[in-house]
C-alpha cells in the first residue's frame, strides 16, 4: 500500500477467524500512528453483507440442543438400553457438534447411512438410530444451523465474486483452513485478482519428501503442517506457491530447523539420520531454550512463577502458554505471594463462579428431599440474603447449624424451622422467609422447561434477596452476575423448545448450559505478565514464552471420545479425524517454540502416577540425543542445567517460606485447670490418648456432630443399647418364640423412632434377627436377674481429690447376692491383655460397685465381668473376679490420677493408640502428620 493514496487502505477487507485476533490487529495498526484503517472483519460476519439478503437467520445453538434433547429423550423412552437418561443433554450437545461438522464439511446423513459397516453392526446400528433423528434438519426447507448458514454464506459469496470480483484487496489471515466452510472461503479469496491468504506458522524448512508424506490423513492428521497440505490441495497449489509475507528474520532460524526436523511425519522419521548432520552445532540452536522437568505439578508451577517474577522486575514481556487450567491456577496462586496478578485470558467457567455455583445449587435442590447439608450449603453461600441484613442472616444460620448438628432433623421442613425459631421476632421472620422459600422446592413430577426455569429463577432471586430484602441482592452484579443473567435469559427465551423434563434432568441441563460459558472478571493485572491458552498465543507474542504442562494427555490433550463414528468411518464420508485437534495443538506448539526465549516445562508425576512427556518434547529430546556429532547431548544437558537452576530456586523458596514442623505435643496445664472427675470410658482415653482429655476437659473443645450424620457404628451401638434396655426391663413370663417376637417388635419401634435411614433400619434389623436366637439362649442360660440398667454411679477419691463416674449397660444380681457387670459391644470386645493394660472400663466398674458407687447395691462383691460381642460371629468374653483384682485395679487408677495431678506430667498426644490408623477427634489440633508416632513427646507448660 506504500505507493497508494492513504484512503486506499480503508478499502481493504481483512478477514480473521477470532475476535481476539481482530482486536489485536486493530491495536497494532493503531499503534502505527494516525491513519485510515482497513476493514478488519470476522469470517463469521460475512452473513451480514447485502448479498446475503433473503438468507434466513441461523437457529440459536441452545434451541437446537433443546430440540435434540426431546428427540433423544423419546428415543431413550422407546429403547432405554441405548444410553442413560442422565446423559441426554451431553448426547444432544455431542450430536449437535456432529451436525455442525457435517454441515460445515458438506456431509449429509444419507452419506453416512450408505456406509458399509457390517463389521460394526451393533455399535453402528446404535449410532445410526441417533443420527437418523437429525436427518430432518438437513432438509432444504429447514432453518439452517450456524455452521450450515456459514457454508451457505460462503457459497453465495463465492458465486457473487465469480460474476463480479471485488477490485480492492481481500485478505484472509491467521486461519489454517481446518474447517470446510473456511477452506472454501480461502480458496475463493485466493482466486480473486487482489486476493491473498496469509497462513500462520507455515514451515518453510520442511523438504518436499516430508510434504509428500502428509498426503494420507489417517497417518498425518496429527502433524502441525497437515492442515496446510490439505488446504493447498484444495487450492491446487503446492509449497512452492507459498512465499514469506515479510523479510523479518525469525528469532532463531536454527531452532526452527531443529524443531521442524523433530516433527517429521512418522513415515519419514528416517530423515533424522540424513538431515540431522546438516543442523550444525545444536548448542547455538538451543541457546534460548530451557527445559524444566519438575518432580510434581506444584514444583512446576512454583518454578514457572519464579521465572515470571524475574521478568516482572525488568521491562520485557512474558507469557505462560498452556492448555492446562489447573497449572494456570497454581501459577496464579504462586505469584500471589509477591502480589503479582497475571493477565489471564481464559477467565474461569461460569459454572464455577459465585452466581454459577449458587444457581446450580438451587437447581439441584428442586424436586429432591432437602437435607440439612444441602440447606446449610445454600444458606452459607456468599450470595444468599445479600439484599437484606447479611450479618443477621449469618448469625441465625450459625445458630440453626448448631441445632441441626446436635438434634437434627436430618431432613428439615418449614415447620421444623418455624418451631425452632420460637417467639424471637427476628428469628421468626427469618424462619418464615426460609420456610416459604424451601416450600418452592417441592416438585410434583415432570414439567415443562418453561415452568422449571420460572420456578428456579424465582426461588434463586428470593433467596438472594433475603428476609425483607428488596431486589435480587448481588446475584446479577459484576461480570459473573452479568454473564449468568445472559445465560438464564437465553434459556428463558428458548425454553419453549425444551419440552417436558424431570427436576433432575433440568438440573443436569442447567449445569451443562453454564459449563459452556466462561467469565473473565476485571482485575488489576500486571501489564507484562500474561497467561494464554494456545488459541491466544497464535496471535500475540512475548519476549519470554513458557510452554507449560508438556505432558501427553495435557498438551496435546487426548482426542475426545466420539460416540458416533470411528476414524475409518469419518475418513470414508469426508469428516474430520479425531487427530485434527492434535494437529492444531502441534501447530500451536511449533509456533510458540519459535519465540526469542522459551522455557519448556513438565511434571514427572501428577497426583496419581508417573506422566508421559509430550510427544513433541519426546521427539525433540530423542533427536538431540541421537546427534552426538552436532553436540546434541551437550545442548540437551545445558537446557536441563538451566532448568535445574530454576528448580533449585523454587526448592529454596519453599524451604525459606516453610513453617518449622510441629513437635509431638505434651502440654502441661496448671494443676487447678486439670479435670477433677472423669467417666470410666475416659480413663481408657487418658491412657491411650491423654491429649484428647486435655483438649476436651481443659480447653473445653468438643467435636461438632457431623451435619449429615451417617448410619455408622456409633448410631448402631446406641440403637442396639436402647433396644436391649427396653427389652430386658420388661421380663414377662413368655415362651422363647414370644420372647423373640417381643425382641423384634422392640427393635422395630426403636429403629423407626431413632434411625432416619430406611436402608440402615433394614440392614440393622436383619443383623439383629440373625443374632436373636443366640442372644435369647445366652440370656436364658445366664444366672441372676438385672438390678440396674444404664444407671449412673460415682466414687470420690480422697487423695487425690477426684471423682470417677460410670454408667454400666447392665448389672445382674446372682442368687448368692454377688453381682455380674455386663457390657454390650457391637464391635469386637477388648482382649484380656487390652483389658489388663488399657481398656479398664468393666474392671473399674467392678471396683466402683464394691465401693458402693451404685445406689441400692452397697456392700456387694462382683463375681464376674462380661463383654457380650454382638457381631456377625457373636461371643461372650467373661472374666472372673479373683481376690484382690479390683483392689489392684483401684490402686493403678490412684497412681494414674495422682501422676496427672503433678505439674511436670504432660498430656501427650497419641501416647498408646491401638493402631496407627486410629483417628482421634483432636489429631488435627495436635498437628499430627507434622510429627510421627515414633517421635518423643515434647512437654511444654501452658496456661
Amino acid at each position: 500500500m506504500a505507493a497508494l493514496p492513504p484512503e486506499a487502505i480503508a478499502r481493504v477487507d481483512l478477514f480473521v477467524n477470532t475476535r481476539r485476533m481482530q482486536r489485536r490487529l486493530r491495536a497494532v495498526l493503531a499503534d502505527g500512528g494516525a491513519a485510515l484503517l482497513p476493514r478488519v472483519r470476522l469470517i463469521t460476519d460475512l452473513g451480514q453483507d447485502a448479498v446475503m439478503a433473503g438468507l434466513p437467520p441461523a437457529i440459536p445453538p441452545l434451541r437446537r440442543r433443546l430440540e435434540l434433547t426431546q428427540l433423544i429423550g423419546r428415543l431413550l423412552d422407546s429403547d432405554p438400553d441405548l444410553a442413560p437418561r442422565t446423559a441426554i443433554y451431553d448426547l444432544a450437545d455431542s450430536l449437535a457438534t456432529l451436525m455442525d461438522e457435517m454441515q460445515g464439511e458438506g456431509v449429509t446423513p444419507d452419506a453416512i447411512a450408505r456406509l458399509d459397516l457390517s463389521d460394526h453392526a451393533v455399535h453402528w446400528q446404535r449410532s445410526l438410530s441417533f443420527i437418523r433423528i437429525v436427518s430432518g434438519y438437513f432438509a432444504p426447507d429447514q432453518p439452517p444451523d450456524a455452521e450450515a448458514r456459514q457454508r451457505l454464506v460462503v457459497e453465495r459469496l463465492t458465486a457473487a465474486w465469480a460474476v463480479a470480483p471485488p477490485q480492492h484487496p481481500v485478505i484472509v489471515a491467521g486461519s489454517t483452513g481446518s474447517r470446510g466452510a473456511t477452506a472454501l472461503l480461502m480458496r475463493a479469496v485466493a482466486d480473486l485478482p487482489q486476493g491473498a491468504v496469509v497462513l500462520p506458522g507455515f514451515d518453510f524448512d520442511q523438504p518436499d519428501a516430508a510434504w509428500q508424506a502428509l498426503a494420507d490423513a489417517m497417518t498425518a492428521e496429527d502433524h502441525p503442517q497437515y492442515r496446510f497440505r490439505s488446504l493447498l490441495d484444495r487450492l491446487k497449489a503446492g509449497p512452492a506457491d507459498v512465499r514469506t509475507w515479510h523479510d523479518t528474520p525469525p528469532p532463531s532460524a536454527a531452532r526452527n530447523r531443529l524443531v521442524s526436523l523433530s516433527l517429521r511425519p512418522a513415515p519419514v522419521t528416517d530423515q533424522w539420520l540424513h538431515e540431522g548432520p546438516a543442523l550444525g552445532d545444536l548448542r547455538a540452536a538451543t541457546d534460548g531454550l530451557i527445559l524444566i522437568e519438575a518432580a510434581s505439578p506444584r514444583q512446576e508451577a512454583l518454578a514457572i512463577a519464579l521465572c515470571l517474577r524475574q521478568v516482572a522486575e525488568g521491562t520485557s514481556f512474558a507469557a505462560l502458554v498452556t492448555p492446562d487450567r489447573t497449572l494456570a491456577r497454581q501459577v496464579t496462586a504462586a505469584l500471589d505471594r509477591w502480589g503479582i496478578v497475571p493477565d489471564d485470558s481464559a477467565g474461569r467457567p461460569l459454572a464455577l463462579s459465585a452466581p454459577g455455583r449458587f444457581l446450580r445449587h438451587v437447581s439441584a435442590l428442586i424436586g429432591r428431599k432437602l437435607t440439612a447439608e444441602g440447606l446449610l450449603t445454600l444458606l452459607k453461600h456468599p450470595l444468599t440474603a445479600t439484599g437484606a441484613d447479611r450479618g443477621l442472616h449469618l448469625l441465625t444460620t450459625r445458630e440453626l447449624e448448631l441445632r441441626l448438628r446436635k438434634k437434627g432433623p436430618q431432613f428439615p421442613h418449614g415447620a421444623d424451622l418455624i418451631a425452632w425459631a420460637g417467639p424471637d421476632p427476628a428469628r421468626l421472620t427469618w424462619a418464615n422467609w426460609l420456610a416459604a422459600a424451601i416450600t418452592r422446592l417441592d416438585q410434583p413430577g415432570p414439567g415443562a422447561l418453561v415452568d422449571h426455569v420460572t420456578r428456579h429463577l424465582a426461588l434463586a432471586e428470593v433467596l438472594a434477596a433475603g428476609p425483607g430484602g428488596t431486589g435480587t441482592g448481588r446475584l446479577w452484579q459484576g461480570a459473573a452476575g452479568a454473564e449468568a443473567k445472559a445465560a438464564t435469559e437465553e434459556l428463558s427465551r428458548e425454553a419453549t423448545h425444551g419440552g417436558t423434563l424431570t427436576a433432575a434432568d433440568y438440573a443436569d441441563l442447567f449445569t451443562a448450559i453454564l459449563n459452556r460459558r466462561d467469565v473473565r472478571e476485571t482485575v488489576q493485572a500486571h501489564p507484562r505478565i500474561m497467561i494464554w491458552g494456545t488459541l491466544e498465543a497464535r496471535v500475540q507474542g512475548a519476549d519470554l514464552v513458557i510452554l507449560g504442562g508438556l505432558n501427553d494427555g495435557i498438551w496435546p490433550a487426548r482426542p475426545a471420545p466420539d460416540p458416533w463414528l470411528n476414524r475409518q468411518m469419518r475418513q470414508n464420508v469426508g469428516l474430520l479425524l479425531p487427530e485434527r485437534q492434535i494437529g492444531l495443538s502441534a501447530h500451536d506448539y511449533q509456533q510458540a517454540i519459535a519465540a526469542p526465549q522459551v522455557i519448556l516445562t513438565r511434571a514427572a508425576r501428577d497426583a496419581e502416577a508417573e506422566t508421559v512427556p509430550s510427544r513433541w518434547l519426546n521427539r525433540l529430546i530423542n533427536l538431540m540425543t541421537g546427534l552426538p556429532d552436532q553436540t546434541g547431548p551437550e545442548a540437551l544437558a545445558a537446557m536441563r542445567a538451566r532448568g535445574a537452576v530454576r528448580l533449585q530456586m523454587a526448592a529454596g523458596l519453599d524451604v525459606a517460606s516453610a513453617l518449622a514442623p510441629e513437635k509431638r505435643p505434651a502440654p502441661r496445664p496448671p494443676i487447678p485447670a486439670r479435670p477433677r472427675g472423669l467417666f470410666v470410658t475416659e480413663i481408657t482415653r487418658l491412657i491411650r490418648d491423654p491429649y484428647a482429655i486435655y483438649a476436651k476437659h481443659i480447653l473445653r473443645l468438643r467435636p461438632l456432630d457431623p451435619l449429615l450424620q451417617p448410619p455408622d457404628a456409633r448410631e448402631r451401638g446406641l440403637a442396639l443399647h436402647s433396644i436391649l434396655e427396653q427389652f430386658i426391663q420388661r421380663r414377662p413370663t413368655e415362651t422363647p418364640d414370644q420372647a423373640r417376637d417381643r425382641l423384634m417388635a422392640t427393635a422395630d419401634a426403636v429403629l423407626l423412632a431413632d434411625i432416619p435411614w430406611p436402608a440402615a433400619r433394614r440392614l440393622w434389623r436383619a443383623r439383629l434377627d440373625r443374632l436373636a436366637d443366640w442372644f435369647l439362649a445366652e440370656q436364658a442360660a445366664r444366672p441372676g436377674h438385672p438390678v440396674a440398667m444404664e444407671k449412673t454411679g460415682s466414687v470420690t477419691l480422697e487423695n487425690p481429690d477426684f471423682t470417677l463416674s460410670a454408667r454400666p449397660d447392665r448389672i445382674d444380681e446372682m442368687k448368692d447376692g454377688r453381682l455380674n457387670i455386663l457390657d454390650y459391644k457391637t464391635g469386637a470386645p477388648p482382649t484380656p491383655d487390652a483389658q489388663r493394660h488399657f481398656d479398664k472400663q468393666l474392671l473399674l466398674e467392678a471396683a466402683m460397685a464394691e465401693r458402693g458407687a451404685f445406689a441400692g447395691l452397697t456392700g456387694r462383691t462382683v463375681a464376674e465381668i462380661r463383654y457380650i460381642g454382638l457381631t456377625a460371629t457373636p461371643k461372650v468374653l467373661a472374666t472372673e473376679m479373683t481376690p484382690g483384682l479390683t483392689d489392684a485395679v483401684w490402686q493403678e487408677l490412684i497412681r494414674l490420677i495422682t501422676r496427672y495431678q503433678e505439674r511436670d506430667q504432660g498430656y501427650a498426644s497419641r501416647r498408646a493408640v491401638a493402631s496407627r490408623r486410629f483417628e482421634g477427634d483432636y489429631d488435627h489440633l495436635a498437628r499430627f502428620g507434622e510429627w510421627d508416632d515414633s517421635d518423643s513427646p515434647v512437654p511444654e507448660d501452658v496456661g
